[in-house]
């Protein structure tokens, strides 16, 4: 199960948005929680990452900071806590008037309208500091440059090529996280909850029950459901609807398919019933969320 790929194609159904800073060796800020996954990488210049669950963590140049399911958190020039810091200026900034000593670009995927972060993500601890060898990695760095252009120069075809450039850095970091390897989910690690897991994610449509799953996982019933939600993290059936729904939404995000139809292929019998659990988890019908579906830049 290549769980890296699967969360990050559950973000594409969400906002993209990116930008380079320059500010002050002086910059401390806090960003709010939100609905989604970002990062920050170091250009030039260091500061110290913070949050809420750990230590200050000093950030250098070439560093990347991954906030994998939105946790508040921010950035300052020496070792503090949330409550210290000012809200940080969102949205565009007009650039400055003279070259500033810290530099970075930040990209995110905000869930604005519905839908939530894959569980993996949410395994992952609030903040994610990663060091990364360039001169083993030379990808990573062309990579990083050609997000800086994009970021810079705007041009046509930026609508394909920004959720591109983030969805490149989200995979790199996430690998150079977990060694190459999403064994970080606990949920992988025990055989029968990831043989569930798999049926899951390769038949979402197909008729599951609890027992039917739990006959996959080798388990009863109940074992089954005490162990699936303890380490997934929800139960088994919300579990299988949260993904039929984001598989919908990426359905009606990425293609002209009748609404109908997308109903049966993930799972619904009905166009009716489908409707109903997508407003329920996005909070809006699935034809109005497709017109709303243009990426933010």
């Amino acid at each position: 199960m290549d769980v890296i790929s699967e969360a990050v194609e559950d973000l594409r159904i969400g906002q993209v948005y990116g930008r380079r800073a320059e500010v002050a060796a002086s910059f401390a800020g806090r960003f709010v929680s939100c609905e989604g996954v970002g990062f920050h990488v170091m250009l030039r210049g260091e500061g110290w990452l913070i949050s809420g669950s750990a230590p200050p963590a000093r950030m250098r140049a070439g560093d990347i900071a991954l906030i994998p399911h939105g946790a508040e958190h921010g950035f300052a020039p020496r070792p503090s806590t949330l409550a210290e810091l000012p809200p940080a200026p969102m949205g565009l900034q007009d650039p400055p008037p003279e070259r500033l000593p810290v530099e970075m670009i930040c990209g995110i995927y905000r869930l604005e309208r519905g839908g939530s972060v894959h569980h993996f993500l949410r395994s992952l601890p609030d903040v994610v500091l990663v060091s990364p060898d360039y001169d083993r990695d030379a990808r990573l760095r062309v990579l990083i440059d050609l997000l800086v252009e994009d970021l810079d120069r705007p041009r046509e075809g930026t609508l394909v090529t920004r959720p591109a450039l983030v969805d490149l850095m989200l995979v790199h970091t996430l690998r150079l996280w977990s060694g190459d390897s999403a064994e970080t989910w606990d949920a992988l690690g025990d055989p029968g909850i990831a043989a569930a897991l798999q049926e899951i994610h390769d038949s979402p449509q197909a008729p599951w029950t609890v027992e039917r799953l739990g006959r996959a996982a080798g388990m009863s019933r109940t074992a089954f459901t005490r162990r699936f939600t303890t380490l997934v993290g929800t139960p088994p059936m919300t579990y299988l609807i949260g993904r039929r729904l984001q598989q919908g939404a990426q359905l009606l995000r990425e293609s002209d398919a009748p609404i109908s139809a997308i109903a049966r292929q993930v799972g619904y019998a009905t166009e009716f019933a489908f409707a109903g659990a997508f407003r329920r988890e996005f909070g809006i019908p699935p034809g109005r969320f497709r017109t709303l579906s243009e990426p933010l830049l």
